[in-house]
């Protein structure tokens, strides 16, 4: 029996010589529920697959990063900035000796929650719902609650709170502490998503034609680089090299993940000049209109229809706006603009 083979046994002693400030996956604080081990794969391992299983994970592709449903095929989607995330989390993981399994599963999981249509869709729903919404808040919820029937993921305690704290707000700077987050794994994934889409999201907005690379900031770009590769290098090494602490090997100071002053300074940089050169840019902000109107009527249809809400969303809560958040923030970009000219139909009607 491969039970007897004892190969996640023999995975969690390889764990023994990781960093002592790396998270193991046989000291973990437990599940929601109890289940036996796998016979094969670490308490990760099996996470990660269980996210890359979902159903949450495989709308991601169908979820807008920054443009609201763009026509060309190399547009950023939150699956695609999640790959990349996890890509670029994995590998500064790897080089600091932390449980590269444990950051993969959380970086996969971070934006199971995001709703259509980017960061619009996020602040549109928290306007309206009393109760506020977040995505990170939402994404703890799609693996607690909302797949699997209702039953959820049950995740481990540790990929559950870096996927919880992995947020950050618009209006911090990239200096100010960025809310607790109980591992340096989860600390590597927050860091990750930032050189994830700041990056990315150039190469967006170039491609879009409403910038180009003479745009950027000259003073960020002599010290990161003109092209995209040239900037994701020298962020993640320039992290590797300023928490090498973490990695525990024969190193002195407190174990902490982030930049160096410099490299921090205009990362930053770019990160505000995408601020007002894109995102809040005129024409972006009418098309981010057209997105508000959308989720707002779908809001309003299905709090005062709640019967037409999926049987799935009906059985997740006692309230009936917490349900229509659930299936709003579930739902892609095109199927929510379907949705929505499909009840206008019926109004005009």
């Amino acid at each position: 029996m491969i039970s007897q083979l004892n190969i996640r046994q023999m995975t969690e002693e390889r764990e023994e010589s990781l960093s002592p400030y790396a998270v193991k996956s046989k000291l973990l604080r437990g599940r929601l529920r109890y289940e036996e081990p796998c016979p094969v794969r670490t308490a990760f391992q099996r996470d990660r697959d269980r996210i890359i299983h979902s159903k949450a994970f495989r709308r991601l592709k169908h979820k807008t990063q920054v443009f609201i449903a763009p026509l060309g095929d190399h547009y950023v989607t939150r699956l695609t900035h999640t790959l990349e995330v996890s890509q670029i989390a994995r590998t500064i993981a790897r080089a600091l000796n932390l449980n590269e399994d444990l950051t993969e599963a959380i970086a996969l999981g971070h934006d199971l929650g995001h709703t259509p249509f980017g960061h619009v869709g996020e602040d549109v729903l928290n306007e309206l719902y009393p109760k506020g919404f977040r995505h990170n808040e939402q994404s703890l919820r799609v693996v607690d609650q909302l797949e699997n029937d209702g039953y959820g993921l049950n995740l481990t305690w540790e990929v559950r709170d870096g996927i919880v704290n992995h947020a950050k707000t618009r209006i911090e700077t990239l200096g100010q502490d960025w809310g607790k987050v109980n591992s340096l794994e989860g600390e590597v994934c927050k860091i990750a998503d930032i050189v994830a889409y700041i990056n990315h999201d150039i190469g967006d907005a170039t491609r879009a034609d409403i910038i180009t690379k003479g745009d950027l900031p000259l003073s960020a770009i002599k010290v990161l680089g003109l092209s995209h590769s040239q900037r994701v290098n020298t962020m993640v090494c320039d992290i590797i090299e300023f928490s090498w602490a973490a990695s525990g090997r024969n190193t002195t100071g407190s174990p902490t993940i982030g930049m160096s002053p410099q490299v921090l300074e205009a990362t930053d940089t770019l990160r505000k000049f995408l601020f007002d050169r894109v995102y809040d840019l005129r024409s972006a902000q009418e098309e981010s209109e057209k997105a508000r109107e959308v989720i707002r009527l779908l809001y309003e249809y299905f709090k005062k229809h709640e019967d037409k809400l999926p049987l799935e969303y009906r059985l997740h809560s006692d309230e009936t706006e917490r349900r229509v958040v659930d299936y709003i923030a579930g739902m892609t970009d095109q199927y929510a603009l379907r949705m929505a000219e499909e009840l206008a139909l019926v109004r005009k009607g």
